[in-house]
């Protein structure tokens, strides 16, 4: 496991995604699943970086660990900002046009999408954000 801790400004998500594109790379993950992790990346931690702490800048933890059984990448995004479920909130209607469509919500639905599981909890002050991406293998 290996683990980074930076400010949670949009300044950062450039080092964040290349701290987990290293672990990637050394996993030979496919160039797919390393692009849908680093466009949830940004996403997850953009948000972090917005409202996490708005307006003032706090600390934001990332965690990488690989699953052997099957072979799985996990990125945790870990906070001690404003308690916020990413999750709870309705998922945008895609059907309508943009601009028929609510602001906000395609991001976390993309990552939805994107991954294969993502979880949320609040425990002991601190917002606990869980990505998981199978690496398949050709």
């Amino acid at each position: 496991m290996e683990e980074l801790t930076v400010d949670a400004t949009v300044e950062n998500i450039m080092q964040v995604t290349a701290f987990v594109d290293e672990q990637l790379e050394a996993l030979d993950c496919p160039l797919k699943a390393q692009t849908q992790i680093d466009i949830a990346i940004d996403e997850l931690f953009g948000n972090i970086a917005h409202y996490a702490y708005h307006p003032e800048v706090g600390a934001a933890t990332v965690r990488v660990e690989v699953i052997e059984e099957p072979l799985s990448v996990v990125v945790t995004f870990i906070d001690d900002g404003i308690p916020y479920d990413p999750l709870a909130r309705r998922e945008p209607d895609v059907g309508l046009s943009a601009e028929e469509r609510e602001i906000g919500g395609l991001g976390i639905f993309m990552v939805k999408k994107t991954m294969d599981e993502i979880s949320y909890e609040y425990r002991d002050g601190k917002n606990i954000l869980r990505i998981r991406k199978r690496l398949e293998r050709l």
